[in-house]
């Protein structure tokens, strides 16, 4: 494994809902309006098995361990294909999830904690990971604006945790919370009060990844 690279890793996790993945668009446009070479990643994303999770999903077909080792693939696929060589070019990589994401659902699941990180063993662990807490309520009610229900597996809902999936979402949830709690001082993780508007929230992620990332060096070189 590189654990020396010139590009860096920056990761956001949290709750479905905890509005990560709007702060990491807001992230990638404004350093691309700085002229910086970066790149974006998205969890569940690879082509080479978005069709299959789908398809299991659909038909309720994946198991706790078929669910983690397709997971899996998709992620070694995108790293292996995508952000590795791009880190090892000189690019600023954002990933929409990481492999922390695994490491808690799945060991939410029932997988066996230390079997899903030896499958996450060969990737390196990002430059900076930032963690976007939100109320479970507060994720939930973000959710469910703007669309009728939750869907099946987002709820948790093939564990059988309650008949109604709103409760289901917070048990599931709040069991996923509780592990990526643990993992704050274990991993470094940046926490960012996902309850503050967009805009504060924004402010915060540009002054953090400023303050660790030395961005004029990641800009793009004009050609004389």
């Amino acid at each position: 494994m590189d654990t020396e690279l010139p590009g860096r890793l920056i990761a956001v996790e949290g709750l479905d809902g905890s509005g990560k993945s709007t702060q990491i668009h807001l992230l990638r446009h404004w350093l691309e309006q700085q002229g910086i070479r970066v790149f974006f990643s998205e969890w569940n994303s690879s082509v080479l098995v978005k069709s299959a999770t789908r398809k299991g999903k659909k038909r309720n077909l994946l198991t706790p361990t078929t669910f983690s080792l397709i997971h899996a693939t998709d992620f070694a696929d995108r790293y292996e294909r995508q952000m590795l060589p791009l880190l090892r070019a000189g690019y600023l990589v954002l990933a929409d999830r990481y492999m922390f994401t695994a490491f808690a659902r799945d060991a939410v699941r029932g997988v066996q904690p230390n079997w899903v990180r030896s499958l996450y063993s060969f990737a390196r662990e990002p430059d900076m990971t930032l963690y976007f807490r939100a109320p479970l309520q507060v994720a939930l009610d973000r959710i469910l604006f703007g669309r009728p229900q939750l869907k099946y597996h987002e709820a948790g809902m093939d564990l059988g945790l309650a008949d109604d999936p709103v409760e289901s979402f917070r048990i599931f949830q709040g069991l996923i919370m509780a592990k990526y709690e643990q993992m704050i001082d274990e991993y470094g993780f940046d926490v960012v009060d996902a309850t503050q508007g967009a805009e504060q929230q924004q402010a915060q992620v540009r002054d953090l990844v400023s303050s660790r990332v030395d961005l004029p060096s990641y800009r793009w070189r004009r050609s004389r």
